[in-house]
């Protein structure tokens, strides 16, 4: 008499209901060791970001231009009433107070050569896109006039008249900075208090200049950086244009270029911004405090499209599309041929799948992603199609087994690759792969429960 034991063994091995739920268990049970994969992924990616902080802080961070502004002292007069004891009587006493007005000014044209070295910095098995920017910095102020704020010319200190600007990144400045104001050469040099922070001031210049209708300025900038390379749109007027050898720039800040002046190619991309007063929220003079703008700053990041830890993340990312579509393949070959496949033999099968996720993002580290790709699916679709030929015998199987994989792998590396249509490409390869699996099992007798 066959025993409670001996029937679920047999139910266990002949139930196609059986087999999908041992199937679905194990799909499950595999994915612990994929989220590992994904954890190993994302701190090697981790890593890196690390590396490439602490090689760009060497070189020369994120670059953010502020200028140049016109910094104008004046004063201001705080009479106070002081009581006399010995007279018995009040002093009226005055004192006399200094503070400032920032001018803008209303013409503001940059122009910007940005050049990315063609080795990369690396540390180990890191690197980092870094740049050298030349800059051209011309314009002009308006005439000095206070008056409609109250403030008188001759309450001006028109010889302590100075000029600045700001940057994120003074460490990356390559050259030693002149401006070039009305008649003048004036040289620039950091300001240290904590209220100037990344300033580079003027010595007060011949205040005879500041009673022109018009002061015109020119200045010329070679900085290093990484990053991103971006501007305040100070000017009333504010024309930037930006020129990089660079070939894969993404827009940024408060303003995108303007419509037709992108040109992006192989070889680099060129692009121009074009901002009015109207188009920003702040006046063209400030009183006292000069506000953080870097909100209203617009630019290019230079970026690498996806890196090779990215690219193995989105690989990663339909390790359960893999894993559960290839123990279907196996399970659709089982229940066609009658051929008995060991939930042990399913697991290996698992298993090899997620070793491909750790192959590829190790070999990748020290090679192309196209040369780890075809590595790693090479490795794992030899080894799965010698073991289904152990398991299936004959040699039909295991070349179906082998061709679907390869299919599989091709399929996600294109997907991998696209940028603009990944979504479209994947939802119609998974619907073709649904047909698929819809037509090769419409024969299967599902009657054996």
């Amino acid at each position: 008499m066959e025993t409670k034991k001996g029937k679920f063994a047999n139910w266990l091995r002949n139930s196609i209901t059986a087999r999908m739920l041992v199937v679905g268990i194990l799909l499950f049970v595999l994915l612990i060791p994929l989220e590992f994969v994904k954890s190993l992924i994302s701190e090697r990616a981790y890593r890196q970001e690390e590396v490439v902080r602490e090689i760009n802080s060497k070189w020369g961070n994120e670059v953010i231009i502020s200028g140049p502004i016109l910094k104008i002292p004046y004063k201001t007069f705080k009479k106070e009433k002081v009581y006399l004891e010995n007279s018995k009587s009040y002093e009226t006493k005055t004192e006399e107070i200094i503070q400032y007005a920032y001018l803008f000014p209303d013409d503001l044209q940059i122009q910007s050569e940005v050049n990315t070295k063609e080795e990369p910095l690396k540390r180990s098995i890191y690197e980092s896109v870094v740049f050298t920017a030349d800059l051209s910095i011309e314009g002009y102020f308006p005439k000095i006039d206070l008056l409609e704020n109250d403030i008188l010319p001759e309450d001006i200190v028109w010889e302590k008249i100075s000029v600045f600007i700001k940057s994120t990144n003074l460490k990356g400045i390559r050259n030693n900075l002149e401006i070039q104001l009305a008649n003048q050469t004036l040289a620039l040099n950091p300001q240290y208090s904590e209220e100037y922070l990344n300033t580079i001031a003027s010595k007060p210049f011949d205040y005879l200049s500041a009673a022109q209708e018009k002061i015109p300025f020119h200045l010329a900038l070679k900085v290093n950086g990484s990053e991103a390379l971006k501007f305040i749109p100070i000017g009333k007027q504010t024309v930037a244009q930006m020129k990089s050898n660079w070939h894969s720039p993404s827009f940024d800040g408060r303003y995108l270029p303007e419509d037709g002046s992108r040109d992006i190619t192989q070889n680099g991309f060129e692009a121009s911004w074009k901002v009015l007063q109207i188009n920003r929220q702040f006046q063209q003079k400030f009183f006292n405090n000069l506000p953080d703008l870097s909100g209203f700053a617009f630019g290019a990041n230079l970026i690498i499209p996806v890196d090779e830890y990215q690219k193995s993340e989105r690989a990663a990312k339909y390790g359960f599309m893999v894993i559960g579509l290839t123990l279907l393949v196996f399970l659709l070959i089982q229940l066609a041929s009658k051929i008995y496949i060991h939930p042990f033999q399913y697991l290996m099968i698992g298993l090899a799948l997620v070793m491909f996720y750790t192959l590829l993002i190790s070999i990748s580290e020290h090679s192309s992603f196209f040369k780890a790709y075809v590595m790693a699916a090479t490795s794992v679709l030899g080894l799965i199609t010698l073991y289904s030929r152990v398991i299936l015998r004959g040699f039909r199987f295991p070349m179906l087994v082998g061709a679907s994989l390869a299919s599989l792998y091709g399929f996600i590396y294109v997907i991998i690759q696209l940028e603009k249509y990944a979504l479209l490409v994947g939802s119609i390869g998974l619907f073709v792969i649904l047909a698929i699996v819809m037509f090769a099992s419409r024969k299967i007798d599902w009657s054996n429960e």
